[in-house]
């Protein structure tokens, strides 16, 4: 059965009626939508005058003017009813006289049918009808009904129809209401009137305020409820536009001079938000009425374009501050957090920042990986432009991104700030990204699988900020730091975290004894930690990409190299494939470097790096002061080195915490060390030196070697300027105490490892810390802090300087192999008729084999030069620790093997083609082995040690050596005669141990297993059982702590003497003392050296 049109319009009103709950003290029945038959009778009664003489009255149209203040000593009066119907009129620009609305021009609309329906209730005719607040919403309800695009057969009503603002929309037309409504009552109160009156007027504007707010809101949520124009949308889409508008950049986009009066101005956003909270708030509705237009708002399409900050149109801008309106009302913050878009649970890493309702705003940056435009657009073709356009496209963006960031903090604080339900929720979000985001932290992890580097750094921006209150420069507030926050809280899942220096047994022990039932962290303790894991997942992870581009584009320009090749293929067939591939290469260099520099914008901003700074330095110190008995440090210093016991809490941090520290510090030293002039310098210096003095602290070795890395980065000069810290380690107290003990014991320490790159992780750390001592020697607190550590602790440093000769024997050992290949290849290569007749395939090995051993020679060569320089200082600083038995003679035997690859018989095949190239400096390398030996020629055992050395030595290699010295002016006159008096010494001393040495066939069990020689002090290993001789077995624990025969861990407290056996072999040397055939010859004939040849 078909349903009757009128009992639908009634239905619909009903409901409409229902769900504003009471808008208005007394509700009436509304005429139907429907507009009755054109034969509806004509009101004859023509309403009276608007514009009334008498002062109280006010017209219905326009708005009325206020009558100028007269000075009067009695307020004015009103006639109320009249009043009020002229208010009514106003307000809703409707009237229920044809008269009126006809001579208005019918700008006031005339409700002609609810005219005849009220005249139909007894009400009186239509021009008798007072307009009040009561009958308020069904003259709204008319108003709202009228459907301008609707066909009537009344005639007379088409003017009406035809009268109504072109497409103006039902929420445009009730935010005229309220315009105009605001407007009113400011003329009210500028009368005056008497208390009582303007009380009464105000309490009517009420009942209105409250009509249009209810009506505006359900338009908000139903928009079709009412007829709408044609191709519009509408809905929270009016509002939303209202927002958007609040940004000087985004209004005229949202705007024009036909729209501009239908919608809300930037002024009027608030006190119109302000209304709808106050009024759809106590019925708990506000979250159904201004939640669509949030989401809408926050999901704004134009978050979404490819281009991003790039664009021209930055409509982003309008989201931001509209966004800022809305969270300045606590109780819409409030709401905002209850959205179920808030913190959507069920979201993935990649698309939470799409789907969370902040996550849009918070992925914009300038990453290439997620805004590939930005850098296209800002930083394209780099190569070919100047410096300072590179700049100011720098400070264009950091400008942009710096208004977005301090916005986005605003907001989140405003939310933070609005309640401790909102709180807990902007908490829990960042709870969240973190949670969903551990991979990131991974080493190979493909970036479509977690949240974008843009979205993590902006939220550790917005961390930072909230961290700012309680980073005072003295530290007054560390305490409130909730050190057991990790046994109280669930927000950071620490499950899969490795522990500084705890199993995670322990770790969950120890989190189970310090649980707490009841109460939660404070507000500081959630900051922090969650800034702590934002830090690592997403900022250091980010900094990570950065550098892995640096990578890239090193490889990149290899590859580059490789194919540019010399340059033969031009004149080949592959000519065209060859160009294309160069261009595609080129192509790429440029977008790594593009992307680079839109890295560096982000990254390298001083204000991030400042706050980033601050908050290592806080962290770094807060874990010093874990370790500090006294729990006080920085005020005083902790005492170094730490507590050989180390504290539980220490223990089971995550390891991410150091590890974090010593990473961005490696960071700011590398790329931005100028920042460190405001604060960091001490700090880093304290930091390292605690754990490097302490270093039982640390569990792994590479958070151990990355402190001294940092040292070395922080001493590297830059720019072309004085280092960041060398002035600090060469006057701070601390540095002058600690510093050279530190290097010296991590250098032993850094010999095992225990990973499967132990080898050549030595040599990096090795080579910063002959950096550091380089950088330190010329000041003569650190020599006498060498000499010390010599003294005090002798047999660490004999062990010291047993790896130092180990390490120096291999670099030269392979770098003057590396050369001698070079240079054989660069010599075959010369003769180019021969090289160019070679098949192609053979030309590109010898290419790619020259290119490879230039990059080993040149690190061999700067590492092996680096530990010869230091060496050299520290022999001639303190000689006793290189005059132990099982030292002296295997340093002999390095400096005489590799004075032989200097200045012996092969030195040419050393020649190779811009030496420079590889660090590679003989002259400076012949000068500084050539003065170890003058620094210990007054040492009668390095003679020895010398003389005994049967492989290497000659007093001709020592002739040859001075004459190159001489004719190079390497050493003074006076050096090379001291040089040629030890060479002198040495063969006297030669002849000496060959008349002691002259002992016959020796039987094997006296024999050392290891080096062939008499044993002299034989002694038996515990659990291999072999017998050795003790300086053999000495000198290899020097560089390794396990039994060469078995492999099982060995001191030398461990072995014990073969007494029987020493007795044995004292017996068979003292049986063979007497044939001494050497020490029959004259000194003339031991020692005679060749002065002609040593000025040759």
């Amino acid at each position: 059965m078909a349903s009757n049109p009128q009992d639908d319009a009634d239905r619909i009103r009903l409901k409409r009626l229902a769900r504003l709950q009471a808008a208005s003290p007394v509700t009436s029945p509304s005429a139907p939508s429907t507009p009755p038959p054109a034969t509806a009778t004509v009101p004859k009664h023509k309403p009276t005058q608007t514009i009334q003489k008498r002062p109280t009255e006010a017209p219905v149209v326009p708005v009325p003017a206020v009558p100028r203040k007269r000075p009067s000593t009695a307020p004015a009066h009103i006639d109320l009813s009249h009043w009020e119907h002229e208010a009514v009129g106003n307000v809703f620009n409707v009237t229920l006289s044809k008269d009126v609305a006809e001579k208005s021009g019918w700008e006031v609309v005339w409700l002609k049918h609810l005219a005849a329906e009220l005249a139909s209730e007894n009400i009186g005719s239509p021009d008798a009808i007072r307009l009040n607040a009561d009958i308020a919403d069904r003259l709204l309800i008319s108003r709202l009904e009228l459907d301008p695009q609707a066909m009537s057969d009344d005639l007379e009503y088409l003017a009406v129809i035809a009268s109504l603002p072109a497409g103006q929309s039902a929420f445009e037309y009730v935010i005229c209401c309220w315009r105009r409504l605001n407007a009113l009552k400011s003329a009210l109160l500028k009368k005056n009137l008497s208390p009582v009156e303007t009380q009464q007027g105000l309490d009517i504007l009420d009942k209105l305020r409250h009509l249009i707010i209810s009506y505006a809101g359900l338009i908000l949520q139903e928009p079709e409820m009412f007829p709408q124009p044609e191709g519009r949308v509408v809905g929270p889409s009016e509002l939303v536009a209202s927002l958007l508008s609040l940004h000087s950049l985004s209004a005229p986009l949202f705007s024009s001079p036909a729209s501009s009066s239908r919608t809300l101005a930037p002024s009027e956003v608030e006190p119109f938000l302000q209304d709808m909270v106050k009024r759809f708030e106590p019925d708990n509705e506000i979250d159904g009425v201004l939640g669509p237009v949030v989401t809408q708002l926050c999901f704004h399409e134009s978050l979404f374009r490819t281009e991003g900050l790039a664009g021209g149109v930055q409509t982003w801008r309008g989201v931001i501050s509209g966004l800022e309106a809305l969270v300045s009302i606590k109780s819409l913050a409030i709401m905002i957090t209850r959205l179920d878009a808030w913190d959507p649970a069920n979201a993935l890493a990649p698309t939470f920042e799409r789907v969370s309702l902040l996550g849009p705003l918070l992925r914009m940056g300038v990453f290439g990986r997620e805004w590939p435009v930005v850098a296209d657009t800002y930083f394209s073709k780099a190569k070919d432009r100047s410096p300072g356009d590179i700049q100011s496209s720098t400070a264009n963006l950091r400008g942009t991104l710096k208004t977005l960031q301090s916005s986005l903090f605003q907001v989140m604080n405003s939310l933070i700030r609005a309640s401790p339900e909102s709180r807990e929720a902007v908490l829990q979000y960042f709870a969240h990204a973190i949670s969903l985001n551990g991979r990131r932290a991974g080493s190979h992890v493909e970036a479509e699988t977690v949240s974008s580097d843009g979205f993590m750094v902006n939220l550790q921006a917005i961390l930072f900020r909230f961290c700012e209150p309680f980073m005072d420069a003295n530290y007054t507030k560390m305490d409130r730091i909730d050190n057991t926050y990790y046994a109280r809280s669930t927000r950071i899942n620490l499950k899969e975290e490795t522990r500084i220096n705890a199993t995670s047994e322990e770790a969950e022990q120890w989190r189970q004894r310090n649980e707490v039932s009841g109460g939660s962290p404070n507000f500081i303790s959630d900051i922090f930690y969650l800034t702590l894991a934002m830090n690592h997942y997403g900022y250091q992870k980010t900094i990570s990409t950065y550098e892995e581009l640096a990578r890239q584009y090193d490889d990149i320009n290899r590859h580059l190299e490789t194919l540019q090749g010399d340059g033969s293929w031009r004149s080949t067939p592959l000519r065209a494939r060859t160009e294309a591939a160069i261009k595609a290469v080129q192509a790429e260099m440029n977008k790594v470097m593009a992307n680079q520099l839109a890295y560096t914008v982000q990254l390298a901003d001083p204000e991030l790096v400042f706050r980033s700074i601050s908050f290592t330095n806080f962290v770094s110190t807060w874990l010093i002061r874990m370790c500090d008995p006294r729990r006080t440090h920085p005020n005083p210093t902790v005492d170094l080195p730490l507590s050989k016991d180390v504290p539980e809490l220490f223990k089971v941090m995550p390891e991410y915490l150091f590890e974090d520290v010593v990473d961005y510090h490696l960071y700011v030293t590398r790329e931005s060390p100028d920042s460190l002039d405001l604060s960091g310098k001490n700090e880093i210096l304290i930091w390292a030196l605690t754990y490097l003095t302490s270093t039982w602290y640390i569990k792994n070795p590479f958070l151990k070697a990355k402190l001294v890395e940092v040292l070395f980065y922080a001493c590297w000069n830059w720019g072309g300027r004085r280092s960041a810290m060398t002035t600090t380690l060469n006057s701070h107290p601390i540095a002058l105490k600690y510093l050279v003990p530190a290097l010296t014991h991590f250098y032993i320490e850094v010999e095992q490892t225990g990973a499967s790159s132990q080898f050549y992780d030595k040599f990096n750390s090795r080579r910063n810390i002959a950096y550091l001592f380089k950088t330190i020697w010329e000041n003569p607190m650190h020599r006498e802090a060498l000499k010390s550590e010599a003294k005090d602790n002798i047999e660490k440093f004999v062990r010291f300087v047993n790896l130092m000769i180990n390490d120096v024997t291999y670099l030269m050992d392979e770098s003057l192999s590396e050369l001698s290949k070079i240079h054989e290849i660069q010599t075959e290569m010369e003769d180019t008729v021969t090289f160019n007749s070679q098949p192609p395939q053979y030309r590109r090995e010898r290419e790619g084999a020259l290119r490879s051993l230039e990059r080993h020679a040149s690190g061999y060569v700067q590492l092996g030069n680096s530990t010869v320089n230091m060496l050299k200082a520290f022999t001639g600083e303190t000689k006793d620790p290189f005059m132990v038995p099982e030292i002296v003679d295997r340093l002999a035997a390095m400096l005489d093997y590799n004075l032989v690859a200097l200045v012996g018989p092969k030195c040419q095949d050393l020649k190779v083609k811009n030496p420079e190239k590889y660090k590679f400096n003989p002259k400076q390398l012949l000068s500084d082995i050539l003065q170890v030996y003058l620094n210990l020629s007054d040492r009668g055992e390095f003679a020895r040690g010398v003389a005994a050395d049967g492989r290497s030595y000659s007093k001709e290699l020592f002739e040859r050596a001075a004459g190159i010295a001489k004719r190079r002016v390497l050493l003074s006159d006076t050096d090379i005669e001291k040089l040629l008096m030890f060479a002198m010494k040495v063969e006297e001393t030669k002849a000496t141990l060959e008349a002691e040495e002259d002992l016959g066939e020796v039987p094997d069990e006296f024999l050392d297993p290891l080096m062939f020689t008499l044993m002299r002090d034989p002694v038996i290993l515990p659990t291999s059982k072999v017998v050795v001789d003790r300086s053999t077995i000495k000198s290899h624990l020097l560089s390794d702590s396990k039994d060469p025969f078995n492999r099982m861990p060995l001191s030398l407290e461990d072995v014990y003497p073969d007494v029987e056996r020493k007795q044995r072999i004292d017996a068979f040397l003292a049986e063979r003392r007497n044939k001494n055939t050497a020490l029959d010859k004259s000194i003339k004939e031991v020692v005679k050296m060749d002065v002609d040849a040593s000025e040759g």
